[in-house]
């Protein structure tokens, strides 16, 4: 008995409103970096059902590309973490807006 496709939308769905959920209204950087992770997840997700349900191999490699764009961004962001807590002592997104022109 397969899951028909309807339940993975609504899965992708809940997980992305989640992570806008994050994204909309926290202001830590590691919080923010766990909703975006968890958007690009949902993307995962539909890419995976819709590859199953057409029966091609397309949306498994998109989705190959976008955990590997996510391990990029995962480096990347902790990196920008540790330099944001190195400079202000703090994760708050909204500190470093002394570092504009």
């Amino acid at each position: 008995m397969t899951v028909p496709i309807e339940g993975y939308v609504l899965l992708s769905m809940a997980l992305f409103c989640i992570g806008l959920f994050g994204i909309l209204t926290r202001r830590n950087a590691l919080f923010f970096l766990m909703s975006v992770e968890l958007m690009l997840n949902a993307a995962v997700i539909n890419f995976v059902a819709f590859a199953f349900y057409h029966g091609n191999l397309t949306g498994q490699v998109f989705a190959l590309f976008a955990m590997a764009l996510a391990a990029a961004e995962v480096a990347v962001g902790l990196g920008i973490i540790l330099v944001l807590y190195r400079n202000f002592r703090d994760v708050d997104v909204t500190v470093p807006t002394t570092m504009r022109w």
